[in-house]
């Protein structure tokens, strides 16, 4: 008789893929990862803050603008007459038609400035001009230029810019404005 030896496979052998635990486990530390992220980054802060860019970069074209207006004028474009814009002043209303006119702005400023000159305080004199907006996100109401009050004179006394403008970064009232002179 002849004598066969037959050989078992090994019955270890090397698997090939992921178990569904280890990939519930995975997707679990990445969904933890994604919450945390979302909120560090606060999507809604981040709303408040771009809406804050354009409110301040309008805010500097406007003073620009006006600055520019006295230069060639020899005048601020104040009027009293009723314009089609929220932006008042001391004097009445700017005239903003006056500036697009002179070619300090462009022909369609109101349309792209839109609701945010609703949001903008203009104050001036015959010689001077304060552009000022109170800002809605936290990191320009803690902007060293967020120091003044709403109509554009600069709070100094550390103790009430504390407690007027620093204490208030969180909450729904704020009453410290951004501002250009």
């Amino acid at each position: 008789m002849v004598n066969i030896t037959i050989s078992c496979i090994s019955m270890n052998y090397m698997k090939k893929g992921f178990t569904l635990i280890e990939l519930l486990i995975v997707i679990a530390l990445l969904g933890a990862l994604a919450v945390g992220l979302l909120a560090a980054l606060d999507p809604f802060e981040q709303l408040k803050k771009g809406t804050d860019t354009g409110v301040r970069n309008t805010v500097s074209e406007l003073h620009g603008a006006v600055v520019r207006y006295y230069s060639i004028k020899n005048s601020m474009p104040w009027t009293t007459s009723t314009v089609s814009t929220d932006v008042s002043t001391g004097f009445g209303a700017i005239n903003l038609q006056g500036i697009i006119d002179a070619g300090e702005l462009k022909n369609d400023f109101t349309t792209l400035a839109g609701k945010q000159l609703s949001e903008i305080n203009l104050l001036g004199t015959d010689q001077s001009v304060t552009v000022c907006f109170s800002p809605k996100s936290k990191s320009f109401r803690s902007d060293p230029n967020t120091k003044y009050n709403s109509d554009g004179t600069e709070i100094t006394d550390p103790a009430v810019l504390q407690s007027q403008c620093a204490a208030q970064v969180n909450s729904n009232t704020f009453s410290c404005y951004w501002c250009v002179k």
